[in-house]
């Protein structure tokens, strides 16, 4: 059974998965997780870099952010000889339904919206969802584009189940929806709108010209706080845990780290993308994470040779959900290998290289949950069940560095609305802290 921890402990944990709860219900887009992320850390004291001008030497304290990614990073004035880098990975981006280009459409005297799931979501977790819009829009100026940051935190978007008087089969067979039909929100009655009709309502909410949207980046999400719930109120239930916890967990670890004193370079990169494979301009596999580390090696004193040989001595964590063993379907799990709530972080392995995880890179994460006395868990999925993947043998091999994968577990990974103990979070913050900054 899971440790308990002391009063003091307990209500730390508590606040710190409300501060989560906070975090997600502010970031229901990547972009906006970029934000929030990006608020934290300059109010802790980071500065904020523009990837197209000169950096300063001795940077120190500072980030990076490219639409729906960021990259950050505490460095010493000058860089030691000898010295790598520990960086924590994570990614913004969930699963959902997302809007088409032209998305206005309808039928039957139902105005909809049409959509396309985004990664692997549950569907039927979306069906009879109150749903708001999020994203971004870019638009023409006077001297280029700009881009507009789309909140839309209000209950206008549902897809409707079909009743079951007219889909009999579905309780015995399972109700699978075709992405194509099925999954097209409704936002209103009457005739079919024109064309134009739905992206001037959002360029209405920005106080933009409907005629200046030159391209858009919008989703859906779940209305609705995420809150702790529980007889003991020890459970999160909140959209996004996947994996915008490890996000929170990341930012927190970082800002934590920042005054340890550690001649590393320790960094932060939160990845967009990594829901459909990570090969764009901002995913993990891009050459972003390797430019960034260079230039910081670079305004660190250290030369091109200098920089590789930091590479050679450096570590990655790449912190995604795993998944807790299932109450209502034990058999779904490795049976020597069940992952229980509120028991720690979770090293995940998977010998196909599903995740990154070595020998060398379980022990650098053992030892840090040992350094931060935090308990550790360790996941096997079953070889007879395809496993998902992470960032972690993407950065891995991108970057050439040992490379682990750990996580917070969590139930119903991939629904619209997910749940897992309120003490895992913290938990997960403060291993990663000590993996950033280890002892020694």
């Amino acid at each position: 059974m899971p440790k308990q921890p002391d009063a003091d402990e307990g209500q730390e944990a508590l606040d710190f998965a409300d501060d989560l709860c906070a975090f997600i219900d502010a970031s229901p887009s990547p972009f906006h997780a970029v934000a929030t992320a990006a608020d934290r850390l300059t109010a802790a004291g980071f500065t904020e870099l523009d990837a197209t001008a000169d950096w300063p030497a001795k940077v120190g304290s500072a980030y990076v952010r490219r639409a729906g990614s960021l990259i950050a990073f505490v460095s010493p004035r000058r860089i030691a000889a000898g010295s790598g880098f520990r960086i924590v990975g994570a990614h913004t981006d969930s699963p959902n339904l997302r809007i088409k280009e032209q998305p206005d459409s309808g039928t039957a005297g139902w105005r909809q919206v049409l959509a396309n799931p985004y990664g692997g979501p549950l569907l039927t977790s979306w069906l009879d969802r109150d749903l708001g819009l999020s994203g971004r829009v870019v638009c023409r100026a006077r001297t280029g584009i700009t881009e507009h940051l789309v909140l839309i935190d209000e209950p206008i978007l549902r897809v409707p189940h079909l009743a079951i008087h007219l889909d009999r089969e579905s309780v015995t067979s399972g109700l699978r929806p075709d992405p194509q039909r099925h999954l097209n929100p409704v936002w209103g009655t009457g005739s079919p709108p024109e064309a134009g009709q739905f992206l001037a309502f959002v360029a209405d909410r920005l106080a933009v010209d409907p005629d200046d949207v030159l391209g858009i980046d919008l989703m859906t999400h779940v209305v609705g706080a995420s809150t702790r719930i529980g007889i003991d109120g020890d459970l999160v239930s909140a959209p996004r845990l996947d994996n915008l916890c490890s996000t929170h967990a990341g930012v927190r670890a970082l800002i934590d780290a920042a005054g340890s004193g550690s001649d590393r370079v320790m960094v932060l990169v939160l990845f967009d993308h990594e829901e459909v494979g990570s090969s764009s301009d901002r995913g993990a596999a891009s050459t972003w994470l390797i430019q960034v580390l260079e230039r910081v090696a670079l305004a660190g004193g250290r030369d091109r040779a200098g920089f590789l040989r930091m590479l050679a001595g450096s570590a990655c964590a790449s912190s995604d959900m795993a998944h807790a063993t299932h109450p209502n379907h034990p058999d779904r799990h490795e049976p020597n290998h069940w992952i229980l709530p509120g028991a720690g972080p979770v090293l995940k392995v998977n010998h196909n290289l599903r995740y990154a995880t070595d020998g060398r890179g379980a022990a650098l994460f053992a030892l840090a949950c040992e350094e931060a006395d935090v308990p550790l868990q360790r996941y096997v999925h079953r070889a007879d069940l395809p496993c998902g993947s992470t960032i972690g043998p993407i950065t891995a091999s991108g970057l050439g560095v040992t490379t682990v994968d750990v996580g917070a577990p969590q139930l119903a990974m991939h629904s619209s609305r997910e749940l897992m103990s309120a003490h895992d979070p913290h938990l997960l913050a403060l291993a990663l802290t000590a993996f950033l900054s280890p002892a020694g």
